[in-house]
Order: C-alpha cells, then structure tokens, then sequence
C-alpha cells in the first residue's frame, strides 16, 4: 500500500525532531541582530548544502535561498523564515542562553530557523515522491523591518518565481499543539515613529515648564494612546507605544533637546492617515503648552500580513492533518506585525501562528527578557510548515 507524505510525516518528524531541537539550541545561544547574522547564516547554508539542497544566489548579506525540486511537476512554493535576534538582555537561566551580552532570541526566531531546516530534512527525506519545486528563505532583519525589502529589491522573488509563500510565527501565548491563522488581514502594519522635541534647555536649579523637553517628552508619552482611540479592526484595537525615550547628559542640566521612539499598528490605510493626524495634533498642542518645537518622521513601514483566501483554506486543511480538527482554530487579527508582509503582497500566500508556550507557564512575553517557548514546537513549526508546502504544490 502507498504512503502518503501525511501518513509518514510522524516517522519522518520523530527522525528530525532530534537535530532541530540541537540546532534551536546553538541559535538561541547565538543571537545575532538585524544583518549582523553571520554565524547564523553559516550554521544555515552548512546545513542546507549537507541535506542535498541546492543554494541560490541571495541578494542580502546574511540570509540564505535554497531550492529542491521534487520529481514529479507541481506548483512552486516558498516557505520563508526569520532569523535576527533582538537587543534584548536574557534573563532566563537555560543550558542554552544567550552568551553575548545584550542580544537574545526573545521573539522565537530561532524556532523559526531551526524548524524550516526541519523543513528542509523532511523534504530531503521524500524527495523523489514529491510535486512541484521548493524554496526556503531564510531572511534577516525582520526585527529591523527591513530585511524582506532588501530581498526582493535585490530580486529574490525575480530570481526564484514562486506561486505561493507561507511561513509561521511561534507565540509563548498559545498551548503546544495550536495552530491558527485566518484569511485577509491577520496581523497589523506598523509605522516607525521618531519624534524630535527641541527647547531652550538650561539650568536645572532653575527649570521651569517653558522649553523643558524632559517635561514634554514625559507628557508624551502616556498619551500616545489617544491617538489610536477608537480605532478597531474586527474586534481588534488599534496600537501606538514608546519604545525608546532619550534625553539628557547630566542631572543638573535641562537639555534641548529628546527624542521618542515608537511604532504606530493599524490595520488600514485609513486608521492610519487618522492615527498620524490625531499624533500631529498633539505634538503641536505639546509645542504650545511648553513652548518647545516638535518634529515627526516615519522612519520605514510593513503593510499589513494579509492572507489569500484560497491559501488559507489549503494550509488549514494541511493544518488539521498535524494538529487535529482541535488543535486548528480561526483566530481574530492581531496588532503585531512581520514584513513577511512585503512577499505575501507580491505572492499568493498565508502566515500563521503556531503555540510554543512552556506547561508550567514560564514562557513569557514576546520582547521580553524571559521569553521561551517549548523546544517540542519546532516539530509542530516543521511539520505544518513542510504538510502545507506538499499540499500546496499538488494543486
């Protein structure tokens, strides 16, 4: 009797699962931030080049492009990963933390690597059985939302034409063994906002509320909300933060000038045109109320992930055949946001999201110092990933 690749994908998990959990392991012990993933990109094209898979030429610096044809024709489909780390001090204590001071795999992008070199040995492993031609794109910068852009305008999808694009994000917020996605707009775009306040500074004997930057930053910052107020997708709300908050160069001293960083999450073109307007309006009423001048500049943009309705409804089937009709759910969108936008927008293609958080509830958030997630979620990461390509190049 023939096997299908669904029927053998247990067996053949049971073999990978092993190398994927070794390999999370030295990536997370070795983060590397936005296209400074040199090791990260070695440890990549070493291990796809011993699996059989041919490397492509890749128009970024770190990253990887690697391509398996299957022996029978089908559609093309890539399947993409992210691989930076964050500047992000670890404050969990595993065998396999961070060893460089200051970066840390605190999104789980190293979970994404080592699962689509789970990937690339699953697929490996069945090759002669297999429909259509295979990309994997390992991609850097996603953190820096930019390294997708410097793919494509370097021509990677020009280079490597592809009928379909998927990939999946772990989340510390969902149990092991959750997939879920949905189709049209699933997570947010994001704006980058710095915004620039200047005032006459002086002494800090002598500060009062007229030019004081420190006070106008500090007001700022927790009305950033307002400018999103209202503002829902779907039952979904809007977001705008601080992420940085820089000032100063001694106690005794008022500056002149500060500066706020940020992001801006919305989920239409519209939101965010309002969401700007509202910020501009209060930065000029900041400008009033302490006599300072401020100045705003949107430092780069992802769109929106938005998923193909028919894609959606392949990878949800492929989905069910790892997970279960249980472990699959429909999920609302989400304000987070991942420049996997920028090929979705080229490339037929669906994003999801799949549960990596710890038993005992010591995952932690994305972002923060004690994010982990379970190893066990690279076999699910692989396995949706590598079901969902096979079905996708039969049709």
């Amino acid at each position: 009797m023939t096997h299908s690749f669904s029927d053998d994908l247990p067996e053949l998990l049971d073999a990978v699962e092993g190398p994927m959990v070794e390999i999370r392991h030295d990536l997370h012990a070795h983060p590397e931030l936005a296209f400074q993933e040199h090791r990260t990109t070695q440890l990549i094209r070493d291990r796809l080049v011993s699996l059989g898979w041919e490397l492509q030429s890749c128009p970024t610096e770190t990253g990887a492009v690697a391509l398996l044809r299957g022996a029978k024709p089908g559609k093309r489909v890539m399947v993409r990963a992210d691989i930076d780390g964050l500047p992000v001090v670890e404050e969990n204590h595993l065998s396999y933390a961070s060893v460089y001071d200051g970066v840390m795999h605190a999104c789980g992008h190293d979970v994404h690597t080592a699962g689509l070199l789970g990937v690339a040995d699953l697929l490996t492993r069945r090759q002669e059985e297999l429909s259509g031609e295979f990309t994997l794109l390992f991609q850097p910068a996603e953190e820096a939302l930019g390294g997708a852009t410097a793919m494509i305008n370097g021509g990677v999808l020009r280079d490597n034409p592809v009928d379909f694009v998927i990939g999946a994000h772990v989340s510390s917020l969902a149990p092991l063994g959750f997939v879920g996605t949905k189709p049209g707009v699933m997570m947010s775009e994001a704006a980058s906002l710095s915004i620039h306040i200047s005032g006459k500074g002086g002494h800090g004997a002598m500060a009062s509320v007229e030019g004081n930057v420190i006070l106008a930053v500090s007001h700022l910052a927790p009305r950033l909300g307002e400018v999103i107020d209202g503002l829902v997708f779907e039952g979904t709300n809007c977001a705008c933060s601080a992420g940085v908050i820089s000032a100063g160069t001694a106690m005794n001293v008022v500056p002149r000038h500060a500066v706020l960083l940020g992001t801006l999450r919305t989920f239409t073109t519209d939101q965010r045109v309002e969401a700007l307007a509202r910020l501009e309006g209060l930065l000029r009423e900041l400008e009033a109320m302490f006599v300072v001048s401020c100045s705003l500049e949107l430092m780069g943009l992802a769109p929106a992930v938005v998923n193909n309705a028919a894609v959606f409804e392949q990878v949800m089937q492929s989905a069910k055949k790892v997970v279960g009709e249980s472990g699959f759910m429909t999920i609302p969108p989400f304000t987070p946001s991942d420049d996997v936008s920028e090929f979705m927008n080229r490339v037929p293609g669906c994003y999801m999201f799949i549960g990596g958080a710890m038993a005992d509830g010591s995952s932690g958030m994305h972002h923060s110092p004690d994010f982990n997630v379970d190893d066990a979620s690279c076999r699910i990461v692989a396995g949706v990933l590598a079901q969902s390509a096979v079905d996708l190049a039969q049709l």
